[in-house]
């Protein structure tokens, strides 16, 4: 008699998931994960906020002179003296800036789209935005703002591509040939604006970010962003206001960079 075959199937095979993260490098690993973007966020941006306090703070030497700006902008070219060629390192300062600010915009975006497929439904009630509830929700508005007036700004004091007048050397006079036209004194001033609010739930946040997060200090950590926020803000702004109300005027036209008006008028006799 022949035997009876099993009517019982066999389950169809599963597909192996491997472990997430598997196969690459752990730092590539890590930045995929939402915790390892926050990180990258918050370490790029004390970055990007520490070069936009000294770059506010080198520049307050307008208020000096002419030839107290120039020199620091001449010392910034010649970091490193005669050990390294003539503006180097300051290239790699601007590389660095540059590779953070790319971090900082890729970990910004991709983090907001993982959270979106996390939580595809919106919030059903308001959220409660202890640090600053405009601030907070205008993040990536103020983030895209900044991001074309950097754009700008390295065309017209950098580069000098968006300034008629700009002579590569002579910050003063550029700085100052830029500000007298009124729609950029407009826009700088608008931008920096724009750099505080942003600034203002981003200094808050980044002790959230890397797990610094205790009640306590709440109160500190908004004074902190704050005083930050108020000093570059003000420090910022005042440029184009001084050069606007003729505080801060042409000493001499384009002639020796560095030297003072005095001996240049004299050299030139």
């Amino acid at each position: 008699m022949a035997q009876a075959t099993s009517t019982k199937e066999r389950p169809a095979a599963q597909p192996v998931r491997k472990p997430l993260g598997r196969g690459v490098a752990w730092p590539v690993a890590f930045y995929r994960s939402a915790v390892g973007k926050k990180w990258v966020m918050a370490v790029t941006g004390l970055m990007l906020l520490g070069f936009v306090l000294v770059h506010m703070i080198g520049n307050l030497k307008l208020y000096l002179s002419r030839q107290d700006i120039n020199l620091y902008g001449e010392a910034l070219r010649d970091l490193g003296g005669h050990l390294v060629p003539h503006t180097s390192l300051l290239w790699l300062l601007r590389g660095g800036i540059v590779v953070a600010l790319v971090l900082h915009l890729h970990s910004a975006v991709t983090l907001t789209r993982l959270n979106s497929r996390a939580r595809p439904d919106k919030y059903q009630a308001p959220r409660d935005y202890i640090a600053a509830n405009f601030a907070s929700r205008t993040m990536r508005y103020s983030g895209v703002l900044i991001a074309f007036y950097l754009l700008f700004h390295l065309a017209d004091l950098t580069w000098g591509n968006a300034n008629p007048d700009f002579v590569r050397g002579d910050p003063y006079n550029n700085l100052v040939y830029s500000f007298q036209r009124v729609p950029v004194a407009i826009l700088y001033a608008v931008a920096n604006v724009a750099l505080g609010v942003h600034l203002l739930h981003g200094v808050w946040s980044v002790f959230q970010s890397l797990g610094i997060n205790n009640p306590r200090f709440n109160r500190a950590r908004r004074l902190l962003a704050q005083g930050v926020v108020a000093v570059i803000v003000v420090g910022n702004v005042s440029f184009p206001i001084a050069v606007q109300a003729g505080i801060v005027d042409l000493e001499c036209p384009h002639t020796d960079p560095v030297a003072p008006c005095e001996a240049a008028a004299a050299s030139a006799r």
